[in-house]
C-alpha cells in the first residue's frame, strides 16, 4: 500500500505481553483502548479505531476508518467496527463475560466515558491509565533508536541555524528556520501531550525577558507568543545583543520525541547569568550519577531543590515567584509529558530503560531564562544522555 516504515511486529507483541501480565495480576478481563497514542503503541497503527486487549488471547482492532490501511500497518487482528453500540455483544461473544474492563480514564472525556459505562453496564469500569503510561515509560532498543535519531537531527539543525543568528531578527524568524530544517528531516509537526489543555508547538524559543514572560504552560519558561490565543513560545520581539536566547525544542522521529534546551547569545552574557547556567549544569551532573534504577523519582527533584537553595537561587528555579514549575523533569516518548515525573509525591522507583528529559532552568524576570535540558535513558550505572549537542553556550560575535 505504501512505503512508510512499520513498527516491528516484535515490538507490538512485547508491549501486549507486558499489558496482559498486568491485567492478569490485577484480575482485569481486558482493556478497551480509545486514545490515539495508546492505540498506536499497542497495535502499530493510528487509524480511527478501538482496540480490545484481553488478559489472555489475541487482541482485536475494531476500525471505523481506514480498515485497509489498518490491515497493512497493524500487527493485531483487524475487524471493521460496525455498530459501536453492539461492541459489548461482539466482545462477549468472542471473549466471554467481561466482569472488569479497563479504560484510559485520565484522557477520556466524561461523555465518552459515560457512553462506555452504559455500553458495558454489567462490567466494572476501572482506570488503567497509569499502568498504560508506566508500561510505555520503559523504552526498547527500537524506541531508543528513534529518539537518538531525533537527537542527531536537533544537533545538526542547531549548528545550521545558530550561524545565522543576528541582532534584530525576530524570535519567529528563528523558530521558522528551526521548523524548516526539522520539517525537511520528517518532523510530523504534531507534539502530542497527555495533560488536559496542555498544547505545544515545537517548544519554547524566546529571548531576553520575553522568555521569562509567565504563562499557563506547565514549565519553567513561558514566552510571549504571537497572540493571547496562543500565549507561549516565540513572538514578534526582536532579538537583542548580550541576552540569553532560549532554544528549547523537540524533534520527532517515527512519533518519538527528544526534548533539549540550549542557550545562545549574540555577544556576551552577564556574570550572574553565566553563574546560574553553571549551577544548572552542576545539577545535571549530580542527578546523572544519582539517577539509577531503584531511586525514587522525587529524590532527583529534591536534589535539584537543595542545590538551587545552596546557590541562593531558589526564588528563580524552574520559574519565578508564583509561576514556578514544581518538577525537574518528565518522561518523553510518543507524548511529551510521559512518565516518570521528577516531582514531589512520586515515590515510584526509576527503572532501567526509562527515558527522561531533565531541565534545570532559572528564570530572571528582567534578564530572561537560563538553563539546560538533556534527554536521558536510565541505565544500571546512572543516566546516559541521548542528547549529543555541546552544552557550551552558543556564542555569536557582534
Amino acid at each position: 500500500m505504501h512505503t512508510l516504515p512499520l513498527v516491528p511486529k516484535s515490538e507490538i507483541e512485547q508491549r501486549i505481553h507486558r499489558l496482559q501480565n498486568y491485567l492478569q495480576e490485577h484480575g482485569i478481563d481486558g482493556v478497551l483502548l480509545v486514545q490515539n497514542v495508546d492505540l498506536y503503541y499497542f497495535t502499530g497503527t493510528m487509524q480511527n479505531a478501538l482496540s480490545y486487549i484481553p488478559r489472555e488471547g489475541e487482541p482485536v482492532l475494531y476500525v471505523k476508518k481506514s480498515v485497509a490501511r489498518a490491515e497493512f500497518e497493524a500487527h493485531v487482528e483487524v475487524q471493521p467496527l460496525g455498530r459501536l453500540r453492539e461492541l459489548g455483544t461482539v466482545l462477549t461473544k468472542r471473549y466471554g463475560a467481561i466482569h472488569k474492563i479497563g479504560f484510559e480514564l485520565d484522557v477520556l472525556p466524561y461523555a465518552t466515558a459515560h457512553f462506555y459505562q452504559k455500553l458495558f453496564s454489567e462490567s466494572e469500569m476501572v482506570d488503567v491509565s497509569f499502568a498504560l503510561r508506566h508500561i510505555r515509560s520503559v523504552k526498547s532498543a527500537y524506541e531508543l533508536d528513534q529518539i537518538k535519531q531525533a537527537a542527531r537531527i536537533v544537533d545538526d539543525t542547531l549548528m545550521k541555524v545558530s550561524s545565522g543568528l543576528r541582532v534584530g531578527m525576530s524570535e519567529l524568524e528563528l523558530v521558522a528556520r528551526i521548523e524548516y530544517e526539522f520539517r525537511l528531516q520528517g518532523n510530523i509537526n504534531l507534539w502530542r501531550m497527555r495533560g488536559f489543555n496542555q498544547e505545544l508547538a515545537l517548544g519554547m524559543v524566546a529571548s531576553g525577558n520575553s522568555a521569562a514572560t509567565p504563562t499557563y504552560f506547565d514549565g519553567p519558561a513561558g514566552g510571549l507568543g504571537v497572540s493571547t490565543a496562543s500565549p507561549q513560545g516565540a513572538s514578534f520581539r526582536k532579538i537583542k545583543a548580550n541576552e540569553p536566547i532560549l532554544i528549547d525544542v523537540s524533534m520527532i522521529v517515527e512519533g518519538y520525541m527528544v526534548d533539549q534546551t540550549r542557550i545562545a547569545v549574540i555577544g556576551e552574557l552577564s556574570e550572574p547569568i553565566l553563574e546560574a547556567y553553571e549551577v544548572a549544569r552542576s545539577i545535571l551532573r549530580r542527578v546523572e550519577e544519582q539517577g539509577k534504577p531503584g531511586v525514587a523519582w522525587q529524590d532527583l527533584y529534591a536534589t535539584s531543590l537543595e542545590m538551587a537553595k545552596d546557590a541562593g537561587l531558589s526564588n528563580y528555579f524552574m520559574g519565578y515567584g508564583a509561576d514556578q514549575a514544581k518538577f525537574l523533569g518528565h518522561g518523553v516518548g510518543i507524548e511529551l509529558d510521559e512518565l516518570p515525573i521528577l516531582a514531589k509525591g512520586f515515590s515510584q522507583p526509576l527503572e532501567e530503560g526509562m527515558v527522561i528529559a531533565i531541565e534545570p532552568k532559572f528564570t530572571f524576570p528582567e534578564q530572561g531564562v537560563i538553563g539546560i535540558e538533556n534527554t536521558y535513558v536510565v541505565t544500571a550505572d546512572g543516566l546516559e544522555s541521548l542528547s549529543i549537542t555541546s552544552e557550551e553556550i552558543m556564542k555569536i560575535e557582534l
